[in-house]
């Protein structure tokens, strides 16, 4: 028996695909190299942006054809998208040939819902649960492992589903993830170990025994080996002065910190519910570059927020020209069902949204060149 598994959206979800990818090889299924080949396809999804789910939808429909001529092919739908339960329901209306249609919280019961479709059930599950510990993985990357510490968000930003698929924040024990990177590195296979949450500065802060990032950082470093430890994602409004001292001071740390900025201008950021302004996160930037001069600085941007005029997206391009970024990722802001962004009023036109994107691009562009 094989198994094919299609990826979509963000580090996290790469890293489930490695949890699904241990479940059935612990069932006796095999890697396919193609769709063509397998006995089990499954579709690891994302909510974050719309085209996303186009995607899946369009690849999931192709597979009609393919189920056809094999009516034993067994097909899951997985991840963010599938736990909203109204995209699950629309999911196996639209395609009744889909055999599992299950939400994030329910993929440690892959294995039970794989059985129960071979005795001729069809699952459709999207009710919340809580963090499995139990799991392994097979892991995808030659050199970097990634470790999940927390799961969920409540920060709430206007154009984010994240919340509401993956729910309310939700750590790991800090006791679980030591001995999860303790494994890792006894192993001898991985040079890098990277942390994973939605806002991994809001770790440990819904233990029932309260654990601060940053002791979670100095816990991890004092373990025994030879590995660079990175994390990712940050929340500009929670990252700490201790979290910088940490990777200030711990040799193991890269000197490498993911910042997401989204926008320049304070009316947008207010708009976004991001709660910080302009001058909040240049202070933090200014921080880091005085305690961690060789620090890279890397962000992500949203242009085109609905109502977002021309002089407020200017003050963006101002931002990254001030802070001269490593790096950054800019989009378009893209209306998400459920969110309150989706519900304001000045939707930005696309035109100008891609005008927009491109321009900060090519601010960017520059820059690096210019630091060559």
């Amino acid at each position: 028996m094989k198994y094919f598994i299609v990826t979509y959206g963000c580090q996290m979800n790469v890293h489930e695909s490695e949890k699904i990818a241990a479940i059935l090889e612990n069932m006796g299924y095999q890697l396919a190299f193609s769709r063509n080949d397998a006995d089990i396809i499954v579709f690891n999804t994302c909510a974050i942006r719309e085209g996303a789910e186009d995607r899946v939808l369009g690849n999931v429909g192709n597979l009609k054809k393919l189920k056809k001529k094999n009516k034993d092919l067994i097909i899951a739908v997985c991840g963010c998208m599938t736990q909203k339960e109204q995209t699950a329901q629309n999911l196996l209306r639209k395609f009744p040939f889909v055999d599992i249609v299950i939400g994030t919280f329910n993929i440690p019961n892959l294995k039970h819902y794989i059985e129960a479709v071979k005795n001729g059930r069809q699952f459709e599950l999207y009710n919340e649960g809580s963090l499995d510990e139990s799991l392994p993985y097979k892991r995808s990357d030659k050199d970097n492992a990634w470790v999940n510490i927390m799961q969920g968000c409540n920060n709430f930003c206007t154009y984010c589903i994240v919340p509401y698929v993956r729910g309310r924040e939700k750590s790991r024990k800090e006791e679980n993830i030591l001995k999860e990177i303790k494994e890792i590195i006894s192993e001898g296979k991985f040079k890098k170990i990277t942390l994973l949450g939605q806002n991994v500065n809001s770790y440990g802060k819904d233990l029932e025994k309260p654990v601060s990032f940053a002791k979670l950082l100095h816990d991890i470093c004092k373990i025994e080996g030879d590995f660079k430890l990175s994390f990712m994602t940050s929340h500009p409004k929670d990252l700490t002065d201790d979290v910088i001292y940490a990777v200030r001071d711990e040799e193991k740390i890269e000197k490498y910190i993911h910042l997401p900025a989204q926008s320049g201008n304070n009316r947008i950021l207010n708009l976004m519910n991001r709660r910080y302004t302009r001058e909040k996160y240049l202070s933090i930037i200014e921080k880091i570059r005085k305690e961690i001069p060789n620090c890279r600085i890397t962000s992500d941007f949203i242009v085109g927020f609905p109502s977002e005029t021309k002089e407020e997206f200017n003050d963006t391009c101002d931002l990254v020209s001030k802070v001269k970024f490593d790096s950054i990722f800019a989009f378009m802001y893209s209306p998400r069902e459920g969110t309150v962004a989706s519900k304001m009023d000045n939707q930005i036109d696309d035109k100008v949204k891609n005008e927009r994107v491109n321009k900060l691009l090519a601010i960017e562009k520059k820059l690096q060149k210019e630091a060559k």
